[in-house]
């Protein structure tokens, strides 16, 4: 599901470190965040809102599905001025 997942973005955005190996990756299709990942040793370190901007100013992103079983998740969309405009029982999958 994930493999589909990713032929489904258009836009795949991928964050290495020194060694080019990657951090963190987000998809957008369209004006949507479809996806963002850490790798959970990077996590807290600026590295997703690094890329949520570089999304918002490169690519107008200007929605987010956030699975609010993930409070970590939720709060940075939250620190990056995302707001809540609709709630459903399930996610999109």
């Amino acid at each position: 599901m994930f493999l589909q997942a990713l032929k489904e973005i258009t836009n795949l955005i991928v964050t290495v470190n020194k060694d080019n190996n990657p951090i963190a990756f987000m998809g957008i299709e369209n004006n949507k965040l479809e996806m963002l990942f850490v790798s959970t040793n990077k996590r807290g370190k600026g590295i997703g809102t690094k890329l949520i901007q570089h999304g918002i100013k490169e690519y107008s992103i200007n929605e987010v599905t956030v699975n609010e079983q993930n409070p970590n998740t939720k709060r940075c969309y939250k620190n990056n001025e995302f707001k809540v405009y609709k709630r459903t029982e399930t996610d999109e999958q």
